[in-house]
């Protein structure tokens, strides 16, 4: 199956992603190894499974989508994180350390990590000031510099010249798009290496997504900014990510190279995705039914009781049918671990039986042919 999403439109200006992509064998500046979160389940039933063990990296300069619907675990785990929760199992770590969950180790992590929320009416205290929503941080922080200073410079960096203009106004008095500004520049203010934006165009309009978008990658160019930015939209992830990592039910399915995942999906929930876009070949899949509950988890492939291939016959006939039933398949490494040579962070991983068994080397190449041409 081949796509080129295109349901978000692409910015303008900065070199795309491919053309700043950052070494492949650089070490991690965020890294998460076998994560897992865990909420008490109701009116007793077990414990929610929301991330299920989950490893994932991002890189100095890399811009990295974690992709998925609605309840498949992304924000809990972008707030694991940003160690808003701490994780049931595994650890995160940040410039090769592993995470300190003590108040004062935490204040200061979260000064390099900065978080920028999907609604900026909801981020914004409508009483404050465009210059005391951004001075915030530094207060809370205890910056020592010139503060009138550093709110200017943040406000230019966001695209809100000349920043002096914006000092007195209120959000209400703001369009969309300056207000999601003013949220960037809050945390910009703080000079962090790391942006966990979680849906930061998802309530804008559509006129206004590729201004944001443009402002994002130049960031990356000009300061060097790492970026998780966490979305539903694979055609956001499709103009700016260098990574995208597959989220479903609490677990990375597939991740890789922009361009390995996006044009050429192995996961059916990938290929599912990304075959309602608009420019998309042949017809929409329609999965059926719902996501299992996550207190739930089926055994076996966790996307089994709504995979295509398995209830269309395509898992029997490559032969991985009861694999699929019975075997989880492994925790995918979600870009490589610290030291390896070779870059396996730029290989394309999946966590399928059907996508190993029809890539498979065989007498005549793969055991099963492709979905679409």
């Amino acid at each position: 199956m081949t796509a080129s999403p295109t349901a978000t439109p692409g910015p303008t200006g900065p070199p795309g992603p491919s053309e700043l992509s950052r070494s492949p064998v650089s070490p991690p500046l965020l890294s998460a190894r076998g994560v897992r979160v865990s909420f008490p389940g109701r009116h007793g039933a077990g414990p929610a499974r929301a991330v299920d063990g989950v490893d994932l990296a991002i890189r100095p300069g890399e811009i990295v989508a974690l992709v998925g619907e609605s309840g498949c675990g992304k924000t809990t785990l972008a707030r694991a994180l940003l160690g808003l929760v701490e994780p049931t199992a595994g650890h995160v770590s940040f410039d090769g350390r592993p995470l300190d969950y003590s108040g004062r180790s935490l204040k200061a992590y979260r000064r390099r990590v900065q978080l920028v929320l999907q609604d900026p009416s909801g981020s914004l205290n409508p009483r404050h000031t465009v210059y005391d929503a951004v001075a915030e941080g530094p207060r809370i922080h205890g910056y020592g510099g010139d503060e009138r200073a550093a709110v200017a410079e943040a406000l230019s960096r966001a695209g809100l010249r000349p920043p002096e203009r914006f000092f007195l106004r209120y959000p209400h008095e703001l369009s969309g798009g300056q207000r999601q500004r003013v949220v960037i520049a809050g945390a910009l203010v703080l000079e962090p290496e790391l942006l966990v934006a979680d849906e930061p165009v998802a309530s804008l309009d559509a006129s206004v997504r590729g201004e944001i978008l443009a402002l994002l990658l130049r960031l990356r160019a000009e300061l060097g900014l790492s970026a998780l930015v966490v979305t539903h939209d694979l055609g956001l992830a499709w103009n700016i990510a260098d990574r995208v990592a597959v989220m479903y039910l609490g677990r990375i399915v597939e991740t890789g190279t922009v361009e390995q995942v996006l044009t050429a999906p192995r996961h059916p929930y990938t290929q599912a995705l990304l075959s309602v876009l608009p420019e998309a070949p042949g017809d929409p899949v329609v999965l059926s039914g719902e996501p299992p509950d996550p207190t739930r988890v089926p055994g076996g492939c966790r996307f089994r009781t709504r995979c295509q291939l398995l209830l269309g016959g395509e898992a029997d006939r490559a032969g991985v049918a009861d694999a699929c039933r019975t075997r989880d398949p492994e925790i995918l490494d979600g870009g490589g671990r610290e030291g390896e040579e070779g870059g396996r962070g730029t290989v394309g991983q999946v966590a399928c039986h059907w996508a190993h068994a029809r890539e498979a080397p065989g007498p005549s190449g793969p055991s099963v042919p492709p979905l679409r041409a």
